[in-house]
């Protein structure tokens, strides 16, 4: 799905992302690294929240530079702080919110909401203030927004680390239960266990591609004391 052509990305005078190439079309891919390896800005890339500064990132063919809209639709993000996704005053507007930008009917968006409600186990706080939420309430929020629109994809930037461990489980669950293609970015390396891929970056690149059981050895053989 995912194609990354010879991708630079920096900010201001630092390169973040050096030289990535690579193609994604595993069901279910993870990214680790140490902070600041250029991992959460890799996955910033893949539904057009950022462009690279040199190179193309492709979804499907169509390049996030000039179809990020398109892209976008395709491509759901989840991030790690959901009150950076949460924008509406009650859970029920929340999820509504990107679906009246798709054309539904009135009818339509009432069905899927409550649909989606129920899925997340949040028809009880449907009227609920948003911000009045628990963490993990929040964050089940954010995740039941995102996928009420049907992305193909659903890329997720450390959904575990602000969580307890009760909801961390419930959000691994989530995360294992879903069809769709999903690229998580994390910390936590249990949730990678039964994965396809893991991409591994130190330094703005990928030092390492391969199943679990051998990125995660490579990671740790990186960040082990010198």
């Amino acid at each position: 799905m995912f194609r990354i052509e010879d991708v630079e990305h920096g900010y201001d005078d630092r390169m973040v992302l050096r030289g990535i190439s690579v193609e994604l079309t595993e069901r279910r891919i993870a990214v680790i690294g140490a902070n600041g390896s250029g991992k959460s800005t890799f996955a910033r890339l893949l539904n057009g929240l950022l462009v690279p500064t040199r190179g193309r990132v492709l979804v499907d063919g169509l390049d996030t530079r000039s179809e990020g809209r398109a892209v976008r639709r395709k491509v759901g993000f989840v991030f790690q702080d959901p009150d950076v996704q949460i924008v509406m005053p009650t859970v029920a507007e929340d999820i509504a919110f990107g679906l009246k930008h798709r054309g539904l009917s009135k009818k339509d968006i009432a069905a899927r909401v409550a649909e989606v409600l129920a899925e997340h186990g949040l028809a009880s706080l449907s009227e609920r203030p948003a911000h009045l939420l628990s963490g993990g309430e929040k964050q089940r929020l954010a995740i039941a927004a995102v996928l009420a629109l049907e992305p193909e994809c659903v890329v997720f930037d450390e959904p575990t680390t602000m969580l307890d461990l009760r909801n961390k489980r419930r959000t691994t669950e989530v995360i294992r239960n879903l069809a769709e293609q999903v690229v998580v970015v994390s910390h936590d390396l249990d949730l990678l266990s039964d994965f396809d891929r893991v991409l591994v970056f130190d330094e703005g690149r990928i030092v390492a591609d391969a199943p679990p059981s051998e990125a995660v050895a490579a990671y740790l053989d990186l960040m082990a004391p010198c």
